[in-house]
């Protein structure tokens, strides 16, 4: 579990917003995670990466390299379809709940934390869990704004020195203060069989 330890924490963020699908403001988003984090109590237990244009194979690539505690998705999600990465070309490629669960049970005993700040992705984040402590995936639809508030509110609190339940519902809260009616729309989910 997360803890207030002077241990370093590395974020991953994966962003994806392929040809022919809605132009998101991943680039709003990032920029906020990293001013929030950059003027924090905690600034120096955290290092944001990011990759862009995120290809399947670079999803694996970029835990490999980076090593993080946090892995953050941000972009679109189709439910049952899966997470929206890119293929070769830029267009839509599915990565379903099974292939990322998947993924996340190799890297279990590095992986604290993942958020997918995307529509409809609490199908994957359920699979996710089983292997990962803390998963947070949004219900239904999430418009941008209110995605970018939840993103900015949850670091801020790990950035604060808060645990990840904190951090969540701070991010919940963050989407309230800001007069949009969808702080409901997160949704986190626990895998208490183990402790870190």
């Amino acid at each position: 579990m997360y803890n207030n330890s002077a241990l370093v924490k590395s974020i991953l963020i994966l962003a994806a917003n392929p040809q022919g699908t809605s132009k998101l403001r991943l680039d709003e988003e990032v920029r906020e995670i990293d001013i929030g984090l950059q003027r924090s109590q905690k600034r120096e237990q955290f290092v944001l990466k990011q990759q862009w244009a995120v290809r399947p194979r670079d999803i694996y690539r970029a835990i490999l390299d980076v090593r993080p505690q946090i892995v953050h998705f941000c972009g679109h999600g189709e439910g049952n379809e899966g997470l929206v990465f890119e293929d070769e070309s830029g267009r839509t490629k599915f990565v379903d709940s099974e292939a990322l669960a998947n993924l996340f049970k190799l890297f279990s005993t590095q992986v604290e934390c993942v958020l997918l700040n995307a529509c409809y992705s609490e199908i994957q984040a359920t699979a996710i869990s089983q292997y990962i402590d803390y998963v947070i995936g949004m219900k239904q639809g999430i418009g941008d704004k209110a995605a970018i508030n939840f993103a900015v509110g949850f670091y801020d609190a790990l950035g604060a020195g808060k645990c990840y339940d904190f951090a969540f519902n701070l991010g919940c809260l963050a989407i309230q203060l800001s007069g949009m009616s969808e702080e409901s729309t997160p949704a986190i989910k626990k895998n208490d069989e183990h402790d870190r």
